[in-house]
């Protein structure tokens, strides 16, 4: 049975945003349509809804609802036929001496700092440039559902932070953010190669790693892990490697 029709219908409401200038797409709009109240979006009813598309920032669980667009395409890695490229097994052997920790949503000073680098250098142009603490904390560190903050670090320093949540069916990668003033480094690729081998420990058969954009930029790294389905009219399928190969 459904989780959700196991809730009253009154429970869950959906609402949508006023309209805001889109992070991805230049000159566009966007509006989201959020599930309400927050404290009732428990660990299995957010498995289902991130399975419908949903994703969340913080305490907020919501997917894109726009009327003049329909580019983003939910996206989620098969993790039992997923390949290394011969680049991806190159990123995981460089980056094979990071040691890691899973921990619960923590704060440290040194989180912060290396997420404003991060932003500076990888989304000045962007509404996520934000240099304020609370944001980044609402952002990252609140969440009703299972997360979990994991550090990777190089010797003491500090390299790449990541936020994932723990679905019933997979993983789902909340946002990750590193080094980036290292050159001939490819923690992002790391990162998500980490995620799938941890997915493999966990007997969980699908990454899920956002949104992908067919004009966007940011969302290109997407197309290399394949095969990668996209929810499509409400269903799971295949996003044809010939199309992620011309982007």
């Amino acid at each position: 049975m459904s989780l959700l029709t196991d809730i009253p219908l009154s429970a869950i409401q959906l609402y949508l945003t006023a309209p805001y200038p889109c992070s991805y797409l230049s000159n566009q709009e966007a509006r989201s349509q959020v599930a309400t109240p927050a404290h009732l979006i428990t660990a299995p009813v957010y498995s289902e809804l991130v399975q419908r598309g949903f994703r969340r920032s913080g305490t907020f669980t919501y997917r894109p609802h726009c009327e003049a667009c329909q580019q983003c395409t939910p996206a989620r890695l098969v993790v039992s036929e997923f390949e290394p490229s011969r680049s991806q097994r190159r990123s995981w052997n460089q980056h094979r001496d990071l040691s890691i920790q899973l921990h619960p949503l923590q704060d440290k000073p040194e989180y912060f700092d290396l997420y404003l680098q991060y932003q500076k250098d990888r989304h000045a142009d962007g509404s996520m440039n934000d240099s304020d603490p609370e944001q980044y904390r609402s952002f990252l560190l609140q969440s009703h559902v299972d997360s979990l903050l994991v550090e990777f670090r190089q010797g003491d320093e500090l390299r790449m932070v990541s936020v994932i949540d723990v679905l019933e069916d997979g993983l789902s990668a909340v946002y990750t953010f590193y080094e980036t003033r290292i050159p001939h480094t490819s923690f992002g690729t790391f990162n998500v190669l980490w995620q799938v081998e941890l997915c493999r420990k966990l007997n969980l058969p699908y990454l899920y790693l956002g949104y992908w954009i067919e004009d966007s930029r940011k969302m290109a790294y997407k197309a290399k892990f394949q095969p990668l389905q996209g929810l499509r009219d409400n269903h799971w399928q295949l996003i044809n490697p010939t199309e992620l190969k011309q982007k």
